[in-house]
């Protein structure tokens, strides 16, 4: 089954090379796999990378880019498509739209913020696209940390480990990404941020 992968994952120059050399792994296993692509369109880092190498294994790519990156010229126009949109915001939801499923690389702020939106609609049912993380050299950690710590304190429900897969190495990422996946039904609790534990009656004054 061929999927649209949506990558998220690093634009900056500044990291170490270990992580484009994962992004290019990614790219590579995902064109190997006859799946196509879709990236945030940028040419830098981890972005470019994964984008080059899906294209040299034959892979369908396609960048979605908001104007403004486009006017400083980091835009990646040898996609086969490049999608220019007119903000961030209109950029996440066309690169949603064009996925079957996503793959979370490490990355900053941006791809955090990505993987939040998606993993948090995933849990309260708003889709059943895969969504799955590589935590390679313990990257993502903390991450997984915070999220136990979260479910065990109540502030997120246990269905947040469910819409997500963790993997340590790119075949297992894709392995999971091409796992049928749970349709999670959420209950009205379940769009609670915390469960309250008690009623509490407040005194009169």
């Amino acid at each position: 089954m061929s999927l649209s992968v949506c990558v998220f994952c690093a634009s900056s120059n500044q990291i170490d090379p270990r992580y484009m050399e994962l992004a290019e792994q990614v790219g590579a296993e995902l064109a190997h796999r006859g799946h196509s692509l879709v990236t945030g369109g940028a040419v830098l880092s981890c972005m470019g990378a994964v984008a080059r190498a899906a294209r040299a294994g034959g892979a369908h790519t396609v960048g979605v880019i908001p104007e403004a990156m486009v006017e400083v010229e980091i835009a990646d126009r040898d996609n086969h498509e490049l999608v220019i949109t007119a903000d961030l915001r209109t950029r996440k939801g066309e690169m949603e739209r064009r996925a079957d499923a996503f793959l979370v690389l490490p990355g900053g702020l941006g791809t955090l913020e990505e993987l939040f939106e998606i993993w948090s609609a995933r849990t309260l049912g708003l889709h059943t696209k895969p969504l799955v993380v590589i935590n390679r050299y313990g990257f993502y950690d903390r991450l997984y940390e915070l999220t136990t710590h979260l479910v065990d304190e109540g502030f997120a429900a246990d269905t947040a480990f469910s819409a997500i897969g963790w993997a340590n190495t790119v075949p297992e990422a894709f392995d999971l990404l091409e796992r049928v996946q749970p349709v999670l039904r959420p209950n009205p609790d379940d769009y609670l941020e915390v469960r309250p534990a008690t009623t509490r009656t407040v005194p009169a004054a």
